[in-house]
Order: structure tokens, then sequence, then C-alpha cells
């Protein structure tokens, strides 16, 4: 059996550190169903606590949050709700009030973090040139090189190989494609930023939501194809060193989710770059773009994203179209990607040889 982490000298421990002095004769009860009443689920069950500070009784209650679904599969997702809810009940009249947020360390110790104001993480520094240098040289008139071609492959067999990896929770793949429409950072959010009166009619703004809805429910039930991914696979986040070496930086999103996000961010740079250096894809931009698709087809053996790629391919493009992410981006280039974005969604099934017949080029 697993021990809890809530047990009395844990929880007197962590008193006293909240409160700055010792905790003593502590208690830990669990409340049962009682305020959960006869609702069929609930996110957790609280820990009643009794104890004495300073002579006197008191009494707490420890609330946590399980594992599950409903955007609480990852312990980001928890510690994202407990710490909102801890600033939040104060700021309501008559709301119970909060006393701390803890974390449970691995050690076992109970952490308190109720006067944290902000999170941070310390990451490891790595040497390395951004792959979009690669990509801009070639844009602005440089020749296509032997590495050029190979980092490609590299990449290209990376995803292959990451995209390997099933996962086993399809709720988390219903999780993925829901975001990818309704989340902050993705296809809506990123449509509610563009700015009123600027270039883009609100017109198609709309449509793009419209069609992706109807996307989300025509891919939401292929839970099979969850899988290890990336989550935001641009050429900013790919730092190359010495010939083909390279790291990746800003996992985003969560751990799994459709192979086609990895695909579509990197692959609709080829486009991107392109579009911007002759109006539509040719040239050196056209040879990588075949390239990986040639090779990723293959080595993965996935025809099926063709059929689900769309909608990743639209959250890109509505990125990449944005005043306000790239505001000196030429009209024209803006609206071949709208009008990619628009075709694709309109596809049953994704050819990666029409994008200039998508782009209206």
């Amino acid at each position: 059996m697993v021990r809890s982490p809530f047990d009395p000298a844990a929880v007197a421990a962590y008193l006293a550190r909240v409160h700055g002095r010792p905790a003593r004769d502590v208690r830990v009860t669990p409340m049962g169903g009682g305020r959960q009443g006869d609702k069929g689920y609930g996110y957790g069950i609280p820990l009643r606590v009794d104890y004495e500070l300073d002579g006197e009784r008191r009494r707490a209650v420890i609330e946590s949050v399980r594992p599950g679904p409903f955007g609480h599969e990852h312990m980001a997702d928890r510690a994202q709700l407990l710490l909102w809810a801890h600033q939040a009940f104060a700021r309501l009249p008559r709301h119970v009030p909060s006393l701390d947020v803890g974390a449970v360390r691995s050690s076992g110790e109970l952490t308190p973090l109720g006067d944290a104001e902000e999170l941070f993480m310390l990451a490891q520094f790595v040497e390395g040139a951004e792959y979009a240098n690669d990509l801009l040289r070639l844009r602005d008139g440089g020749t296509l090189t032997e590495l050029d071609e190979a980092r490609a492959d590299a990449l290209c067999d990376y995803l292959v190989g990451i995209h390997r990896h099933a996962g086993s929770d399809a709720g988390l793949y219903l999780r993925r494609i829901r975001e990818l429409v309704g989340h902050g950072e993705c296809i809506f959010g990123i449509c509610d930023s563009y700015p009123e009166g600027g270039p883009v009619a609100p017109e198609t703004i709309q449509e793009i939501e419209r069609r992706c809805v109807a996307w989300r429910w025509k891919i939401r039930g292929r839970t099979h194809r969850l899988r290890m991914v990336h989550g935001d696979f641009h050429p900013w986040n790919i730092l190359f060193r010495e010939g083909t070496d390279f790291t990746v930086l800003d996992r985003s999103r969560g751990e799994w989710g459709d192979p086609a996000d990895d695909v579509a961010c990197l692959t609709l740079n080829y486009v991107f770059f392109s579009l911007q250096n002759a109006r539509r894809l040719e040239g050196y931009f056209e040879l990588l773009w075949r390239r990986f698709w040639d090779r990723y087809l293959e080595r993965s053996g996935d025809r099926e994203i063709l059929e689900v790629i769309a909608p990743f391919f639209a959250f890109r493009g509505l990125v990449m179209a944005n005043p306000v992410w790239y505001p000196a981006l030429e009209e024209k280039v803006r609206s071949r990607m709208l009008r990619f974005v628009l075709s694709v969604l309109d596809e049953s099934r994704f050819d990666p040889a029409k994008v200039n017949e998508y782009c209206g080029a």
C-alpha cells in the first residue's frame, strides 16, 4: 500500500512552517462522501485536520485534486487549479478562506507555497543556432547544401522516432483535439488575437473557426492515434550545432497528442518561407517539403495523417498570417497563407503535392 503524504507527522511539520510555530496533537481524518453528497464523481476527497496551536484547538481541511479527465490529467493541471483557488477564495464575500497552498515533495515533505506570486523553471543552457537561421538563409537567396537536406532528414527521423511511442489514455486524445480548437494558445485564442480593423476580415476568421469546429468532430474519435509529441516543433525551438546534432526546446501543451501536430508545425514553415520569397512553394523549399513528406510517410507508415492534419495546419497557418505575430508580413503572403488554411479545411484528405493550388498560387 502506498503511504499517504498526509500522515500526522508530515502534516504537523507542514503546519509548523505555515504558522511559524509548532502544531501539536495533529489528527488527520478522511471526510468521506460528506462533501460529495450524491454526486457520482468528485475531483478529490477532503481531509479534516484537527490540531492544537498555542494551546487552542484548531480545525482545517486539506483539499487535493486527483488525476483524471476534465483537464486534470497532469500534475501541472492540478497545481494550476489549487494555486488559483488559494488566491480566489479570499476575493469572494462569504467564501471559506484558504490558509495556504502546498506541494508534496519527492521526499514526502509538505512545502508551503501560499505566499508565492509566480512560479519559475530553471533549465540547462544549451549551445546551438536556431533552425530558423537555415530557412532564413534560403529565403534570402542562399544555396541549398547537402547539410540542409541532412538536417531535414534528421528532423523527420526524430519525429518518426518519438511518434512510435503510443499513449494508452484515450481521454488525452480527446483533450488535445478539444484544446487544438478551444485553448487560448490554439485556434480560438489565436483567432481572438487578430486585431479589429486589421488587414484580415473578421468574416474570414469566423469561417476558419466554423470549419475547425466541424473538424474537431471528424477526428476526435481517432484515439488510436495518441502518440508522444513535442507539441511546438517549429524552427525557433530547434537548436543545431555541428552537422545534424540538435536539441529541442519548449515542449508545449502536454506529452501526448496527434503526430500531425508536430509534422504540420515544422513543414508549414517550408511553405511560409517560400511564400515570402516567391509567393508560392518552389525551388529549395519545395524540395525540402517533398523530401520531408516522402520520408515521413514512408518511414512512419502513417498515411492516416493526411486525413487528420487539416486543423493542425489551420492552427499554424493562423499564427503565421496573424498581424500580431508577423506585423511586417506582406499582405499577399498573409492572404495566401489564409487561403491555404481555408482550402485544406475544405478537403477531406490533404495532398502534399497540391500546396500551390491550396494557396491560390
